[in-house]
């Protein structure tokens, strides 16, 4: 009977611990730095600016998958706001052109966690 309410105390620990993905490593102590030190972003010129939305599928969570792209693309030079709604897997980002490309935006998109969850469509700007 403890074998089976271990097992059961295990097997709950793990999903919390495994529930969404989150960054390991290096990535996560570049995120960390990043909060406890404010980016000042450079003022993006309104003939520079340009605004994609595109649909991200593979998310799990509003919280490890969401937040992070989202915290992934505010990080971006070049870039004003990112916002990503988890509920409709849509993103929109606000970005200077001269500096950013829609593919560039997919490529980070697409890197995050292990680079093979994450997958943009239907990119609109």
């Amino acid at each position: 009977m403890n074998f089976s309410k271990s097992i059961l105390a295990i097997t709950l620990a793990s999903l919390l611990f495994v529930g969404c993905k989150e960054k390991t490593g290096e990535a996560a102590t570049d995120t960390a730095t990043e909060n406890s030190t404010p980016k000042v972003k450079k003022e993006i010129a309104a003939t520079n600016l340009q605004t994609a939305s595109f649909n991200i599928k593979g998310m799990t969570c509003a919280i490890g998958c969401a937040k992070t792209i989202q915290e992934e693309l505010n990080g971006l030079d070049g870039v004003q706001t990112a916002s990503v709604d988890f509920d409709k897997e849509l993103a929109t980002v606000s970005f200077d052109k001269t500096i950013l490309t829609p593919k560039k935006l997919t490529k980070v998109v697409e890197a995050a966690a292990d680079g093979k969850t994450y997958k943009v469509s239907n990119m609109k700007l």
